[in-house]
């Protein structure tokens, strides 16, 4: 068993080195792991590592069925080994097994959406790297099978940096040259409270489909971007807080540039709740976070940047941030050798118009 594992830490290690696309590498990632621990289904999300919401995930037979109740206690109920609270943790992998003490009718997620389909034990790890998380992978048991062990959590713990890193290397992948065009135009989609789609314009229909289409899931099916927004809007509206400020996600389009998805909460003529999600081609301010996270910018260095695409000279520069023209340009050093540049202009082209994005050169 440890020579497989270690055969599968050295193919993982090449899928780092290979220029994959997310969903390719984690369906890599997934059959890897099947042949050092047994698990009977499985789910690997992608995640905008600002938000920490859901920007894609390729799931497994038998998880399909279950994905939306999955959202539901994830943004909407409390329940053991949430991801949110995953990620802030040394050691973000955990089961649900060693989290209620082996009683596993302690969660109500097992007893109300696990159990009914079958599944007992569930691993989670949050895949985190430099301080950010990337995405999130979800190994399964049957109810008849074993509980995931502790040197089974620890063996995924130790792989947790090499997916992470493969994950935010993937979102910062060139797109073709030759990619498709997109439309300009916002999409706007209404749906009702159960996420029911009510109404919709021309352009959310044509990103829906493309949506889709990465995810490869059907007609019926709500791509989990668009449930992870609507779920972080409806869960912001019971804990007092404005849905607006982090019910979004900025989600790379393969071969394309980076897509901005909102989602706010409406309240109808019958006083029902409504959600509104719209669509538009990213802006530079949208993507910055992911750019700052993926080159582990300082905060410092981030707000350099955005003021540098904002067409600020080096002593506006120092005076918006109350340091010295010396401080800038060491701070500009220290980004140019992150980022692999060597002038302002190709730092700009770099982070933003090789997206596709106008910049303010």
């Amino acid at each position: 068993m440890n020579k497989q594992r270690e055969s599968v830490r050295k193919q993982l290690a090449k899928l780092e080195e290979a220029n994959l696309r997310s969903s390719e590498y984690r369906e890599r990632l997934l059959a890897e792991l099947r042949t050092t621990m047994p698990f009977a289904a499985a789910c690997c999300t992608l995640v905008d590592p600002h938000t920490m919401l859901s920007t894609g995930a390729v799931t497994e037979e038998g998880v399909e069925a279950i994905h939306h109740l999955l959202f539901e206690y994830e943004y909407l109920r409390e329940d053991f080994n949430s991801y949110e609270e995953l990620a802030k943790l040394a050691e973000p992998v955990a089961t649900l097994s060693g989290a209620t003490e082996g009683d596993l009718s302690r969660s109500l997620k097992f007893m109300k959406v696990l159990q009914p389909a079958g599944f007992g034990d569930e691993l989670r790890a949050a895949l985190i790297v430099d301080g950010a998380c990337w995405g999130y992978l979800t190994l399964f048991r049957l109810l008849h099978e074993p509980f995931f062990q502790e040197e089974e959590r620890l063996y995924i713990a130790s792989l947790v940096p090499s997916m992470a890193r493969t994950l935010k290397k993937a979102s910062l992948l060139l797109p073709d040259s030759e990619g498709a065009a997109f439309l300009d135009d916002p999409g706007i989609l209404i749906l009702s409270e159960q996420l029911l789609l009510l109404s919709s314009n021309d352009a959310a229909n044509s990103w829906l489909s493309l949506l889709r289409d990465w995810e490869f899931i059907d007609e019926q099916t709500l791509p989990r971007p668009i449930r992870a927004v609507c779920s972080r809007a409806l869960a912001a509206s019971t804990k007092d807080r404005e849905p607006q400020t982090d019910a979004k996600v900025c989600i790379r389009i393969p071969d394309g540039p980076y897509l901005s998805l909102r989602a706010s909460m409406l309240q109808a003529a019958d006083h029902s709740v409504q959600l509104a999600v719209w669509f538009e081609l990213a802006k530079p301010g949208d993507i910055l976070p992911i750019i700052a996270e993926a080159y582990a910018l300082t905060s410092r260095e981030k707000q350099l940047v955005e003021r540098l695409w904002r067409g600020l000279s080096t002593k506006e520069l120092a005076s918006s941030l109350h340091i010295s023209s010396y401080t800038v340009q060491d701070h500009l050093k220290s980004i140019f050798a992150k980022t692999e540049v060597s002038s302002r202009r190709e730092l700009i082209w770099k982070l933003f118009s090789r997206y596709n994005l106008p910049a303010n050169e």
